[in-house]
């Protein structure tokens, strides 16, 4: 199979699976594309992870504990994937800590509130599986299945910041303010998550159906999935300018995208704090990996 013949079967529909051959470029990108995930995993569980033992119910530490589990487990998942296309998992982790790799922007930022950890499962979450959702469509199948899993606890993982959210907005005036304070601070990144508008057929993900969806479409599904909720709980989106048109084109104001590179490259609020973090916790359990790989060799 040649490069040409190679993108008439992704296409068309057709999957590759880890064995397949595939063209240099369709691999690489694959590859980051996939690498980035797994990263935006890991490092997902930090700003929620600080609010476990901070949570205002043992039922409500025990729903984070289980969340923060679940996405190590997708990263451990997604990290495997990504070792089938040629880079060892501990690679991985070294170019993460080292700043060399990238992570999702909305995991850069600070959890000031409670009320930050149910916008992040609630809403976060929901803009991340409408990507996920996308990727179950995947050109590369072993990357499709495993999204089925991740999928299926990430909709888990919704309910859970939904049901906070709702305690928290039917609760005490103050309870309230925290939630619109931090649906405020958060509406920013959060439609900056999807990534600019680039066309869809400009797109190279989009070329080799590593995604099944653009980044506008993304956006575009979360806005008509989410603000009706928002508004339903009557709390207020902090742009004028959002309003959905005749046609059902969401109106809004253009993000930011020089604050998302910057973000995204590592300049975040609360990017060095993190990387540290994770880097320190690597560290501490060094001896744990040399003796099991030591065991296994």
């Amino acid at each position: 199979m040649d490069d040409a013949a190679f993108l008439e079967h992704v296409q068309s529909g057709g999957q590759v699976e880890a064995g397949d051959w595939m063209p240099d470029e369709y691999r690489a990108r694959l590859r980051k594309f996939i690498e980035m995930h797994g990263n935006s995993e890991l490092m997902g569980v930090l700003p929620e992870r600080e609010w476990i033992l901070r949570a205002p119910t043992l039922q409500r530490k025990l729903a984070l504990t289980a969340k923060v589990q679940d996405e190590v487990g997708h990263a451990q998942l997604i990290y495997r994937v990504v070792e089938d296309l040629g880079k060892p998992r501990q690679q991985c982790l070294d170019d993460l800590v080292a700043g060399r790799v990238k992570f999702h922007n909305v995991f850069h930022y600070e959890t000031r509130t409670w009320g930050d950890v149910g916008v992040i499962a609630w809403l976060v979450d929901a803009a991340a599986i409408v990507s996920q959702k996308a990727l179950l469509k995947c050109s590369y199948a072993p990357y499709a299945r495993i999204m089925k899993k991740i999928c299926w606890e990430e909709s888990f993982h919704i309910l859970h910041g939904r049901d906070v959210i709702l305690a928290m907005v039917t609760g005490t005036p103050d309870q309230f303010e925290l939630v619109q304070e931090a649906v405020s601070r958060w509406w920013g990144p959060l439609m900056q998550f999807h990534g600019n508008p680039i066309p869809r057929g400009e797109d190279p993900m989009w070329y080799w159906r590593i995604k099944s969806q653009g980044n506008e479409e993304a956006r575009q599904q979360f806005l008509d999935g989410y603000v009706p909720q928002i508004l339903e709980l009557g709390l207020e989106i902090p742009d004028p300018q959002l309003r959905k048109r005749d046609d059902g084109v969401w109106e809004y104001t253009e993000p930011d995208w020089d604050e998302l590179k910057r973000v995204v490259s590592g300049n975040g609020p609360r990017s060095r704090e993190r990387l540290a973090l994770r880097s320190e916790a690597l560290a501490r359990s060094a001896w744990v990996r040399d003796a099991v790989l030591g065991a296994a060799a």
